[in-house]
């Protein structure tokens, strides 16, 4: 499937998505709290239709599912199919009749209209042309429809990140770390600076735009510290850098050694705990 995000559908298809579904269960266990807050933040009603945007291995559509009832439907979209296999496993062992899932890229695939609700966790910071994929989103919802969706703020507000990332850049051979992608690009923090998201909703038609800021102390890992440095270098920013470094793998053992020691002050007895931040934006389509 021929994407306008053709660099993002083979990350998510080939290098992050694959570990996803390996790591989901730790992965909703450091997330569901900032995802339940923005479902509730959707106000989500029975015999609703709800749009998942970046659904990935489908929680929060099933969640979605839960809470329209038999009279209302869910849908998930997603680049990864990998995510979206597990997603659908996820529908079937809960009988949800009133799913479904989709492989599509919402910046340019033509969508069923006549949504009430917009949805999206972590999913919507990985457009090429966000303006146009939040038009095109747009044209999905019916008049007054709404939108909720949770986007990271900036790397220095969310140590979960900065912290291993920190620790494991001192370990490359001088000039081999790559240089941080533009505010703007593709990518976790696309969606950090408050006003660029504004204007990319203004400019796509939305209003009543209002950001909630959520700062989480988050569940890092199975529980364990040496399971918190295992997730740590296979998800994340650290993760990133030691993938593309020429030494990467023959730096494992030092960068596991190096961030057991930088994330050992964040464990607790419920395990490893780390700040986060993140926003929780709601938005309106006009109606009529």
């Amino acid at each position: 499937m021929a994407t306008a995000n053709a660099e993002m559908e083979r990350y998510w298809n080939e290098v992050s998505g694959p570990k996803w579904v390996a790591l989901q269960h730790l992965i909703e266990r450091q997330i569901a709290p900032i995802g339940e807050r923005a479902l509730a933040r959707a106000a989500i009603r029975a015999g609703e239709r709800v749009l998942d945007v970046g659904c990935g291995c489908g929680s929060t559509t099933l969640a979605a599912a839960s809470l329209v009832g038999s009279a209302g439907e869910a849908l998930g979209i997603d680049l990864s199919e990998p995510m979206l296999a597990r997603a659908r496993e996820g529908a079937a062992a809960a009988r949800l009749a009133n799913v479904r899932f989709e492989r599509a890229d919402a910046q340019t695939a033509t969508l069923p209209s006549g949504f009430d609700v917009l949805f999206s966790r972590f999913g919507v910071m990985f457009f090429d042309d966000p303006a146009a994929a939040f038009a095109n989103l747009r044209r999905a919802l019916g008049g007054g429809g709404r939108v909720a969706f949770a986007c990271w703020q900036a790397l220095p507000r969310n140590p979960w990140m900065l912290v291993p990332l920190s620790a494991v850049a001192p370990l490359l051979p001088p000039g081999s770390l790559p240089p941080l992608p533009p505010p703007a690009a593709p990518g976790p923090f696309a969606f950090a600076d408050e006003s660029r998201v504004r204007g990319i909703l203004e400019t796509g038609g939305f209003h009543e735009i209002a950001f909630e800021a959520v700062e989480e102390t988050l569940c890092v890992g199975p529980g364990d510290l040496d399971g918190a440095v295992r997730f740590l270098l296979a998800m994340g920013p650290a993760a990133a850098v030691l993938r593309e470094a020429p030494e990467g793998a023959a730096l494992e053992q030092k960068a596991a050694l190096a961030v057991r020691a930088a994330i050992s002050p964040y464990l607790t007895p419920e395990g490893v705990r780390m700040p986060s931040a993140s926003w929780v934006v709601t938005a309106r389509n006009p109606a009529g």
